[in-house]
């Protein structure tokens, strides 16, 4: 017989050997114990949270019942954002990923320059470091030869103000975020 052939039959036996070895060793580990049934729960969720507790056992996927959804409806950051931007078309707003970025925008009165403007949201709470505003100017003296520069001035955060603090009155509910503002509306 060859090598092979000899390897092919003892192969399961191998197999049991390795599954016999794993059985002993977690029995050896104190995984299974004589308890007393009237000292365990007999909720399953309570025994879980007390083995973790204990620090017996691990979880694999965290099980959460009840969901905590924010939806863009609702976060007064990103209706903030959006009402603040809408003077301006959009490229991309992302909610899941928590960046807003408009496409871009010049005015009438220079054509060779446009501005395009990132929102990032760091976090959901209004506070002064929960947005990362950025703003990038496009330079193009021909229609071949253009530059992208970010922009440093103080138009970043007026927009982060503004931003805020249309925020706030959202959350405060002195501003309604449901109102269509279609521009009849003076």
């Amino acid at each position: 017989m060859s090598k092979y052939k000899i390897y092919l039959k003892l192969k399961p036996l191998f197999f049991i050997v390795i599954i016999i070895q794993f059985l002993f060793y977690l029995s050896s580990c104190g995984i299974y114990r004589k308890t007393d049934a009237r000292k365990v729960s007999p909720n399953a969720d309570e025994r879980v949270q007390q083995n973790l507790e204990e620090g017996r056992g691990f979880r694999l996927l965290k099980k959460n019942k009840s969901g905590n959804f924010d939806f863009a409806t609702s976060n007064e950051l990103w209706r903030a954002t959006l009402e603040t931007l809408d003077f301006i078309p959009l490229t991309t707003a992302d909610y899941g990923g928590g960046i807003i970025i408009t496409d871009w925008y010049n005015s009438s009165d220079n054509m060779e320059e446009s501005l395009k403007i990132s929102v990032r949201f760091l976090t959901n709470e209004i506070r002064s470091d929960s947005l990362l505003v950025k703003i990038f100017k496009k330079k193009c003296p021909t229609s071949e030869n253009c530059k992208v520069l970010p922009v440093k001035s103080n138009l970043n955060t007026e927009i982060k103000i503004a931003i805020l603090k249309k925020a706030t009155l959202y959350k405060k509910k002195i501003l309604n975020p449901y109102k269509v503002n279609d521009g009849n509306n003076k």
